[in-house]
């Protein structure tokens, strides 16, 4: 097991010789037990890597070593509290509040889901925390890096490996 480290403080994530700024909720840092739905804030604590989801055309799962899957324009991601599926992948349309994963910005064209609130999900104490590819602004509570940063990091990742964020 490997350790992607996250200096929320100094916005930087760190993994073997590695070094790069990364991206952060517009709520800052927050202690996960602190975590609520829509704050913005990034969950302090030490999160598995579940997987990679990809936006076919827009990445190559060429060297990926996690589990991966390509993305479908019906993928969602349960937002809603009151979901039975909170915090779960969803088919759309949906009669509960979902987020897309087929963006019309590129930041979902690839996706490290982060394995927080989901063993199993608390409603309401915060849904799809990824690692994405940054939007040029704060994200709503994830960790996102440029796409050249993304593309040197995704390939040295394994299953088992964890992201923290201190």
């Amino acid at each position: 097991m490997s350790v992607v480290h996250v200096d929320s403080a100094a916005a930087r994530l760190g993994f073997g010789a590695l070094d790069m700024a990364c991206t952060l909720g517009r709520g800052g840092s927050c202690p996960a037990a602190e975590k609520r739905e829509g704050d913005g804030c990034t969950p302090i604590g030490t999160w598995p890597l579940r997987g990679v989801l990809l936006r076919p055309g827009k990445a190559d799962p060429d060297g990926i070593r996690l589990p991966w899957r390509w993305t479908r324009a019906q993928d969602g991601w349960s937002d809603d509290p009151a979901d039975p599926a909170y915090n779960r992948p969803v088919r759309l349309p949906r009669s509960f509040s979902a987020e897309t994963l087929r963006r019309q910005d590129d930041a979902y064209d690839i996706i490290v889901v982060l394995g927080h609130n989901d063993a199993p999900p608390v409603p309401g104490k915060g849904s799809a925390i990824f690692l994405h590819l940054s939007e040029g602004r704060p994200t709503a509570g994830c960790i996102a890096l440029e796409r050249a940063d993304m593309l040197r990091l995704l390939p040295l990742l394994t299953p088992g490996d964890v992201m923290e964020i201190a």
